[in-house]
């Protein structure tokens, strides 16, 4: 059986992702989809909005397979080391290919472009460094870096975020000596970052979760944007939980973990840097929401996503020493749940899988793994205490979930 991997979020699932996941399967000839899947905290540093469980009924009732999740340590994280964990997982389940969806389009590009800058190395690096010490933050001196190379206009335009992950993808395959053939689709209508409804059925997840919390109910209609199942499951989880998660639910267990730690011991933690701790501690003193937070926070060098990603970091207590080990490859496959053929590829692939499968915590002991546990502890505590220990519960002995062809 033939495997094709994606490395995804789904927050929410929208008819976009139901593209891809096709395409995907007519651009490989896969008989099955692996998707590498981020659990409840994301890669720009914001709470997903339902939980991993019910996001990956999602992906498994809309074309994948096999739903693993992407360990926080990887998940959490700027793009090379989030793609470095998430390339390591499909290689170690197996998979043939790898398609995402990039605003090139052209594979090509990103292998050039890759070799353009590794005979540029040097250059590159000292303009990233030199605009740095100017006081803009990483991302916008890598792309302006890039673009100051001479001819850099014959190849990929690094200032798009998709075709970003990708080239970081693909490095990832080719710095792992990875067997996975890369491919990329274009990526369809929206943008990643597109904050409102860009065409009659095609949205991006920011502008749905945008259109979500504009409602005090949450009661609107983005139907039209998502899959019938997801908007199922989005309107069963409101009814039972009463949320969709956001930063403003967490707000309050942030500022006390800011206002109770020290300078030094906020030092230690992940992405905690150049003297950040001390305008973290002053910018909650006087805050009364995250997005206040935030805005006192916020300054020309650090992006809000670099932002948001320390304070989930603080949030979980995720030190330096314990992110260190997130840096190069994933040591275990979380399966979250599978379809019928995703069951039958893990019966025929189970002792080839170059990592240990884990379908339950409880029968699981590793170090690695107890940050994907504090994450779980943590996102769960916006939910009502009625329902936080059942979901507490489900983190140890949660069977992964098993979705039928006939129910799909």
């Amino acid at each position: 059986m033939k495997a094709v991997g994606v490395i995804v979020e789904y927050n929410p699932f929208h008819n976009g992702h139901a593209f891809h996941l096709r395409a995907s399967k007519e651009a490989s000839k896969a008989d099955i989809v692996i998707a590498a899947m981020s659990g409840n905290f994301l890669q720009r540093g914001e709470p997903a909005l339902v939980s991993k469980w019910y996001r990956t009924r999602m992906a498994l009732m809309n074309g994948a397979d096999l739903v693993f999740e992407l360990p926080y340590g990887f998940a959490v994280q700027h793009a090379q080391n989030f793609a470095n964990g998430a390339v390591s997982m499909l290689t170690a389940a197996g998979c043939d290919f790898l398609c995402f969806g990039s605003e090139s389009g052209e594979i090509d590009s990103f292998f050039k472009t890759i070799h353009f800058l590794q005979t540029q190395q040097k250059t590159y690096n000292d303009n990233i460094k030199r605009l740095i010490d100017t006081g803009v933050s990483y991302p916008k001196a890598a792309s302006l870096a890039f673009h100051q190379l001479p001819s850099s206009g014959q190849f990929l335009d690094l200032a798009k975020p998709n075709n970003i992950l990708g080239f970081h993808y693909i490095k990832a395959i080719l710095d792992q000596n990875s067997s996975i053939t890369p491919l990329t689709i274009t990526r369809k209508n929206a943008n990643y970052h597109d904050e409102h409804f860009a065409s009659e059925t095609i949205a991006s997840a920011t502008s749905i979760r945008k259109a979500i919390f504009s409602s005090e109910n949450h009661d609107v209609d983005v139907g039209q944007y998502v899959p019938a199942q997801t908007k199922q499951l989005l309107n069963e989880y409101f009814h039972h939980y009463g949320l969709f998660h956001r930063w403003e639910n967490y707000w309050r267990f942030l500022q006390y973990r800011l206002l109770q730690s020290t300078a030094e011991e906020l030092r230690e933690i992940y992405e905690v840097e150049e003297g950040l701790e001390n305008r973290l501690i002053a910018a909650a003193l006087e805050a009364s929401s995250f997005l206040e937070f935030m805005e006192k926070l916020k300054t020309k060098r650090y992006t809000w996503t670099r932002l948001q990603r320390m304070c989930v970091h603080i949030l979980t207590n995720a030190t330096k020493t314990e992110m260190a080990r997130f840096s190069d490859k994933a040591s275990y496959l979380r399966l979250l749940g599978m379809s019928t053929a995703g069951k039958e590829y893990l019966n025929r692939q189970k002792k080839l899988l170059a990592l240990p499968l884990v379908s339950k915590l409880s029968a699981y002991k590793q170090e690695d793994i107890l940050l994907d546990v504090k994450a779980a502890r943590i996102y769960n505590m916006a939910i009502p205490f009625a329902q936080t220990k059942n979901m507490l519960q489900q983190e140890y002995s949660h069977p992964p979930i098993y979705i039928a062809e006939k129910d799909r």
